[in-house]
């Protein structure tokens, strides 16, 4: 029995990047010498076990061969006769498949058949074998690749392999709650923009997200948008929200809050009249085909709808300004108001040669929400229940109240 380091963790090491988990694979062993030596079994599909002490995943050294569509579609053999090099065949990417011996600290030889080095150094994405075409994920993998590492490019044959797979039908096939998985981990990489980009070059956007994909060659009006497209618009948006270093919830508002300019009709370009209600319903029904969690689902929404007002609300008085706070319920839940107000400063922000203007609208909206939520409505409450006053008439009583709060806020500004 002979134990490696495989994966991620020897990549970041020869790049010198920090890295979290170490991937082990057990080339020699069965299941029964794993267990003999106290290991525990807890793979479904194929063996995996955890290390008695630190509760690390360990894999045996296994091949995968096709028999069906999509990235279940396969079988697993396992085996003391699997080598290092077979199982590192089935890899995705040739950084990814070098391995290093167990106590390897980042320094001294590794094995490496299939030229992972050279494509670090090279900073190329490469394919290892035509067995890539064999799982689609590994097409979404590739463009989560591409935007953790910025300066690498997918190589030429690998990008070719990966629009053969789109044309034969096998991004058809992802399950959502995977594209959701990697489409996650994408959108916090530094630059995640090449993420989508790498998807469109090889025709799986318009596959798994049609609804970005339609965005390319929109015009907007170049007084508001020095960029133009929309297309490109969203993915300066995605990467301004990087830059501000949002979290999860805002770069998925941001990747979907224009969603609706892919729809406006050809004779009204480059206007986008009533774009915020399609990209709220569009935007709807990707989070019901991927299954995105309800804080995210829920901050597009608010963001998708109110963009266009919360840039335009300088202009807005205390009354106006409540009554916006009301809309995106920012009584309620504050800290997504907050988060709103910082996928709008990227919204602002990304459009070319203005990535670096201020946007006051923040800090007077945020202001005017403090003002409001620092109301004691309590005594406010029970002096109109006093004066004889019921249900609706004692809300507009505590409206009232923070709208004069908010006006006085303002006026400090």
């Amino acid at each position: 029995m002979k134990i490696y380091q495989v994966g991620g963790a020897v990549r970041d090491r020869l790049l010198q990047r920090p890295f979290h988990d170490t991937d082990w694979v057990v080339v020699g062993a069965t299941p029964e010498d794993m267990t003999a030596q106290g290991f525990t079994p807890v793979g479904k599909d194929f063996p995996v076990f955890l290390h008695p002490q630190t509760h690390e995943e360990y894999a045996l050294a296994r091949t995968e061969r096709k028999s069906g569509v999509g990235y279940r579609g396969f079988v697993v053999h396992t085996s003391p006769d699997v080598t290092l090099e077979e199982d590192l065949a089935r890899r995705d990417l040739t950084i990814n498949a070098i391995a290093a011996p167990a106590d390897w600290a980042g320094v001294g030889a590794v094995f490496d058949p299939y030229n992972g080095q050279a494509d670090l150094q090279a900073k190329l994405l490469r394919h290892v074998t035509e067995a890539f075409r064999e799982d689609p994920v590994r097409i979404l993998r590739v463009a989560r690749f591409a935007a953790r590492f910025e300066d690498f490019s997918v190589a030429p044959e690998t990008l070719q392999l990966m629009r053969e797979m789109v044309q034969a039908g096998e991004a058809d096939h992802l399950v959502p709650e995977r594209v959701w998985q990697e489409i996650r981990r994408g959108l916090m990489e530094a630059q995640p923009s090449r993420m989508f980009e790498v998807l469109r070059s090889c025709g799986a956007l318009q596959v798994i997200l049609p609804e970005l994909n339609r965005l390319w060659g929109v015009p907007q009006r170049p007084e508001y948008h020095p960029e133009v497209d929309s297309g490109v618009h969203a993915m300066l948006v995605l990467d301004m929200a990087a830059q501000l270093h949002a979290p999860l919830t805002v770069r998925f508002a941001c990747l979907c809050h224009d969603f609706g300019k892919g729809t406006t009709p050809a004779e009204v370009l480059p206007r986008h009249i009533g774009h915020e209600q399609r990209s709220a319903r569009l935007l709807q029904a990707v989070c019901d085909r991927w299954r995105v969690p309800n804080d995210c689902k829920e901050l597009a929404d608010v963001v998708a709808r109110e963009h266009g007002n919360i840039h335009r609300s300088s202009d807005l008085n205390a009354a106006a300004v409540m009554r916006l706070l009301e809309r995106c319920d920012a009584i309620r839940k504050p800290e997504r108001f907050t988060e709103a107000l910082l996928a709008c400063e990227c919204d602002a922000r990304g459009r070319t040669g203005l990535q670096a203007q201020p946007y006051p609208q923040r800090l007077r909206l945020q202001t005017a929400l403090d003002a409001a939520l620092a109301v004691n409505t309590a005594p406010i409450a029970q002096a109109a229940a006093q004066q004889g006053l019921q249900g609706k008439a004692i809300g507009e009583a505590v409206t009232a109240a923070r709208t004069q709060a908010v006006a006085q806020a303002l006026a400090a500004l």
